[in-house]
């Protein structure tokens, strides 16, 4: 009986009717108004009312029933929803409304017009960068639609009169045409830059062209004459205001500019588009100064045009960003478009990866464009840099950590061509491994080049392939070994292990590590852990940075010994140790510094904990428990074989308040706990200060921060800055406690978590907790 009446009821409302008997059924049914209605239109059709219908048949349903016909797709569904719908269907037309606006668009342009238009086509301009659709921004311009459709076969037919050229009127036809033209043609330039790289359609930038064609098929030489002729002509005009003019030219001059810059961006030649991109941000300051002299209009653009692009989703608003934001978003563009081209100055790889890494985090951080040009930069013409082989930048790389001087990096190897002599068979082992190391290596700069949160999803799945690279390795190393004569080292324990060096799978392992921290630290930048999560998360970075420690003084001990060895090394091979010793001496501050701030931060957070001075953590129970939430957060390190993920009795131990704590003398429990927990972070945070404030005292080459030094060292004095507010609200919280004697902790210490982007650096979410007298 009750599949009949289910199936009964669906036959209903899949007909859109319901029957005055089944009304009778429903209670309170006879004070409804009736469940349909007719409606006589002058047409003469009959049009029904089953909205009402709908209501009644919809109050018999159980919530959470579904009623469904496996006969009705969901291409019938979607139909229904558009037709006659105006949030969904761009054809649907009011009463009285027309399919376009009442706009003219061959109206002669007052020059304060002309201003106020380029400056809007500049903000819809920067907001498709910012990732909105052209739909939204560019394509609702009556002008640039004019110019585009229909497709011009020529570029004399991109005109705003389609019928015959006009003269007079050149405002329009000269100056604010070519405006146009040239920003359909850098618009170009940028489409097929980041067409041509990786990136996330709807995540970073919507290529979608409805149909347009932005003049691709026509020299950027030629736009660039218009240009030209449209700047001549606006200094011509001597009735002009010279504010006006002045206005007019610097508009064209930057256009000018960056059509320039952005055609030498495309074909990467030699004679790089810095210079330009310079000059464009040296125009920036007068353009905004003359923002006030343009007039905006209004009726230029109109999200009906929409209704003409080929696009399969809904009509949406129109996009429309404030000119100061606009500006704003330009200026970081030219300045990061100059900055990115020192990328071609390569210092080694580990230089490169610094590079890499800290350009892609900075605030704000680059547009798409940007990314993808420094993606092309980097691998370019199967070369890194347009000049490196991936083999010669991995060897470097090698060299630089754990094979100095070493005879696995030997060019000549390449040379013997005997089989049975070991350097043909070195070489040919180790031409294997750059095979197979090369795209995961090369994918870490591509990871690196992601916005943030995608950045960190690449790496969670790249840490995996880095594993299988590791265990790879350390096959291939025990091969070389017949080959290279290596002696193990032996344990001064009483069982004399031998141990030996693993160089491939140590420089492996060494990557490995990185982009674990490197998931970790991104996890707290883009705001993922919660505040009750803080105290672990942060005690899992510090374990990680303390098994990189471990690991770098492993290499550290071969590369010694080897160095010692009775053997009469070149200069050029004494110059290799130099530089693997500076390398792995900054890596190992740098590992140190973070692992000690890691500490005491989870131990600040863990003594706090006991006081509910933490914001107030969400009710998460039945669908979560610490259990889950530990499981998902070490998910990306769980089919790790090294370093062991920390299961979540330990890491729950090592957080708790009472791990190994002894409370202080003459306090309660509680409050002694948490005393001698912040003693434990005092230490921690003044040692991390030590560790940070000597990192900060190499230079660019041994920090390997040529050509970025001002952002590297930036990046580690806002940690310093971090480590000093660290140290002040460690000692504000002891004071606090102590002095809360029997009284309401609430009211001695007020704790109140950084807005996201506020903290000194992202990485490390620091604690404020100002002290308060007690009434």
């Amino acid at each position: 009986m009750e599949g009949d009446t289910a199936n009964s009821l669906a036959r209903e409302v899949l007909q859109l009717h319901v029957s005055a008997e089944k009304d009778s059924d429903i209670p309170g049914a006879d004070q409804r108004e009736p469940c349909t209605r007719q409606i006589n239109l002058d047409n003469g059709k009959d049009v029904q009312d089953i909205s009402t219908a709908f209501r009644c048949a919809a109050s018999v349903l159980d919530t959470g029933q579904l009623v469904k016909d496996p006969y009705f797709t969901l291409f019938e569904a979607v139909g229904a929803l558009e037709i006659m719908d105006p949030k969904m269907d761009s054809g649907y037309l009011k009463d009285s409304e027309t399919l376009g606006d009442k706009f003219d668009i061959l109206k002669e342009l007052l020059p304060e017009e002309v201003v106020g238009l380029m400056d809007q086509l500049l903000c819809h301009e920067m907001a498709w960068h910012m990732g909105h659709p052209l739909s939204q921004s560019l394509f609702t311009s009556y002008h640039i639609d004019r110019l585009l459709w229909p497709e011009p076969k020529k570029l004399d037919e991109a005109r705003f009169d389609r019928q015959a050229p006009v003269t007079g009127n050149g405002m329009l036809h000269v100056v604010f045409r070519a405006y146009c033209l040239a920003l359909v043609k850098c618009c170009d330039h940028v489409h097929r830059r980041i067409g041509a790289e990786h990136y996330y359609e709807e995540e970073d930038f919507v290529s979608n062209l409805y149909n347009r064609n932005l003049l691709s098929d026509f020299d950027g030489a030629q736009v660039e004459m218009l240009l030209h002729d449209a700047i001549h002509f606006t200094e011509q005009q001597s009735k002009l205001d010279e504010a006006w003019r002045r206005a007019i030219v610097v508009r064209l001059t930057l256009r000018q500019r960056i059509l320039k810059a952005m055609e030498l961006d495309l074909n990467l030649v030699k004679a790089n588009g810095v210079q330009l991109w310079r000059d464009c941000g040296d125009l920036l300051p007068e353009i905004r100064q003359t923002q006030t002299l343009g007039t905006p209009v209004k009726e230029a653009f109109s999200v009906k045009i929409q209704r003409k692009l080929a696009s399969s989703v809904p009509p949406r608003p129109m996009v429309e960003i404030k000119f100061e934001d606009a500006h704003a978003f330009l200026n970081n563009l030219c300045r990061d478009a100059a900055d990115v081209y020192h990328v071609l100055e390569y210092h080694g790889c580990s230089n490169l990866l610094t590079f890499t890494y800290m350009f892609q985090s900075r605030k704000p951080q680059p547009a798409i464009y940007i990314r993808c040009l420094l993606q092309s930069l980097l691998f370019h013409d199967m070369r890194v840099l347009g000049k490196i082989t991936i083999t010669t930048l991995i060897y470097d790389d090698l060299a630089e950590l754990v094979l100095p001087a070493d005879v696995l990096l030997d060019p000549a190897n390449g040379n013997v061509e005997a089989p049975h002599d070991p350097r043909f068979q070195l070489a040919k082992k180790m031409s294997g491994f750059v095979l197979r190391v090369g795209d995961p290596f090369l994918d870490i700069f591509r990871a690196i080049c992601m916005n943030r949160s995608r950045a960190r999803r690449m790496l969670c799945h790249l840490v995996l392939e880095w594993e299988s690279v590791q265990l790879e390795a350390e096959k291939l190393d025990a091969e070389l070994r017949q080959y290279t004569g290596e002696k193990p080292l032996m344990d001064g324990g009483p069982t004399g292990t031998e141990i030996w060096s693993f160089p491939l799978s140590s420089w492996a392992y060494y990557y490995k590590l990185r982009q674990m921290e490197w998931i970790v630290q991104l996890g707290f930048e883009l705001g993922i852990y919660q505040n009750d999560e803080l105290s672990a998360m942060y005690w899992h970075l510090g374990h990680l940075a303390g098994a990189k420690i471990q690991h770098i003084e492993r290499i550290q001990t071969f590369v010694t010994r080897r160095f010692r060895q009775p053997k009469r090394w070149s200069a050029k091979d004494r110059y290799s140790f130099q530089q693997c010793f500076s390398f792995l001496k900054v890596m190992l501050t740098e590992a140190s510094a973070t692992q000690w701030f890691a500490i005491a931060l989870s131990k600040l957070y863990t003594a706090l904990s006991p006081f509910t001075l933490l914001p107030s953590r969400p009710q998460r129970l039945p669908y979560s428990t610490s259990e889950l939430r530990h499981a998902l957060r070490m998910r990306p390190f769980m089919q790790l074989s090294i370093p062991e993920v920390p299961s979540y009795s330990e890491l729950a131990a090592a957080t708790s308040t009472t791990s190994g704590v002894e409370p202080s003398e003459g306090a309660s429990s509680t409050e002694g706990q948490a005393l001698s927990i912040l003693e434990i972070a005092d230490e921690a945070s003044k040692v991390g200060r030590k560790e940070w404030e000597a990192l900060s005292k190499f230079g660019a080459q041994a920090a390997r921060c040529v050509n970025c030094e001002d952002w590297w060292r930036k990046s580690v004095k806002d940690v310093i800055r971090a480590c000093i507010i660290c140290s002040i609200a460690i000692a504000t919280a002891k004071k606090g406690a102590m002095k809360a004697q029997g009284k309401p902790v609430r009211k001695m210490l007020e704790a109140e978590m950084p807005a996201d982007g506020k903290s000194y650096h992202d990485f490390w979410a620091v604690q404020r907790c100002p002290y308060n007298t007690y009434n």
